[in-house]
C-alpha cells in the first residue's frame, strides 16, 4: 500500500554542480524537495520507488544500484540508486531522483520506474495500482516538471495556456486529489513539455483509496519551466 510520496521537478540545474552559476537560483526548490523526502522517511516504508518521465529505450523498471550519469551536461558525477547490482544507466530524471536520494540517509530498498511521456492517464494510473498493490509499505519520489512554455525564453517559448495548466496541476497535486490528476489533460500537456503529467498520474493510481493528504511547498517558474514539490501523506 502507499504510505506517502514526494513530487518533485527534475532538471539536471538541482544539481549545483550542473548549475554553476545558476546554482543559488534554485536554493529554495532544493530545499523543499528536501524537506519532501524528508516526509517519505517519516513515513517508514519498506520499499521506496523513484518514477520519472523516460525517452524510448529508456522506460521501465531499474533495480536498485543502477546509476545516472551526469557527463552529458558536462558533470563528471554519477548518482546510483542505493545499493544493488545495478543495471541499464537511468534516464535524466531518475538520476536526478537519485542524487536527491543521496543527500539523506536511508537504507530503504529503492528502486526506479521510466514513464513514457505519451502514456495515457489510464495506463499510468493502471501502473500506479501495481505498484501500490504490495503488501508492504512503498513510498514513491514523483519526478517531473510543469509545462516548459512560460516565457518567451523558456524551451517551448511561450504558450497562453501553460499559466492556467501549471496552476491546475498545482491545485490538485498540492491537495492529493486523485480524480483531479487523473483529469490533466495528456495532449495540452505534452504540447506545453511537462513531462510531470505521467508520473503524476501514476502517483494518483498508487493513492486511490489510500485516503493521503496532500501538501504544496513550493510552486515556481523560473528560466520559463514549472517547478512544484508536494507531498501526500
Amino acid at each position: 500500500m502507499l504510505v506517502a510520496a514526494a513530487v518533485c521537478p527534475c532538471p539536471p540545474l538541482l544539481v549545483p554542480e550542473v548549475a554553476r552559476g545558476a546554482a543559488p537560483e534554485l536554493e529554495a526548490v532544493r530545499e523543499h524537495c528536501a524537506d519532501a523526502l524528508g516526509v517519505l522517511a517519516a513515513a517508514r516504508p519498506d520499499r521506496l520507488v523513484v518514477v520519472g518521465p523516460a525517452p524510448e529505450g529508456a522506460r521501465g523498471a531499474f533495480p536498485a544500484g543502477a546509476a545516472g550519469s551526469f557527463a552529458g551536461f558536462g558533470v563528471d558525477l554519477t548518482a546510483r540508486l542505493g545499493e544493488g547490482p545495478g543495471g541499464r544507466p537511468l534516464p535524466a530524471s531518475l538520476a536526478v531522483g537519485a542524487w536527491l536520494l543521496s543527500r539523506t540517509r536511508s537504507d530503504v530498498p529503492v528502486e526506479g520506474l521510466g514513464i513514457g511521456e505519451r502514456a495515457t492517464a489510464e495506463e499510468c494510473a493502471e501502473t500506479g495500482r501495481r505498484l501500490a498493490a504490495a503488501d508492504e509499505r512503498v513510498a514513491l519520489l514523483v519526478l517531473g516538471d510543469g509545462s516548459a512554455c512560460r516565457t518567451v525564453k523558456a524551451p517551448g517559448y511561450l504558450d497562453e495556456r501553460a499559466a492556467g495548466f501549471d496552476a491546475e496541476a498545482a491545485r490538485v497535486l498540492g491537495s492529493a486529489d486523485v480524480p483531479g490528476v487523473l483529469a490533466l489533460d495528456a495532449a495540452l500537456a505534452y504540447e506545453l513539455k511537462a513531462a510531470g503529467r505521467a508520473p503524476w498520474q501514476v502517483l494518483a493510481g498508487a493513492a486511490e483509496g489510500a485516503g493521503l493528504a496532500g501538501r504544496l511547498l513550493h510552486e515556481d517558474a523560473p528560466y520559463g519551466v514549472a517547478y512544484l514539490v508536494a507531498v501526500w501523506s
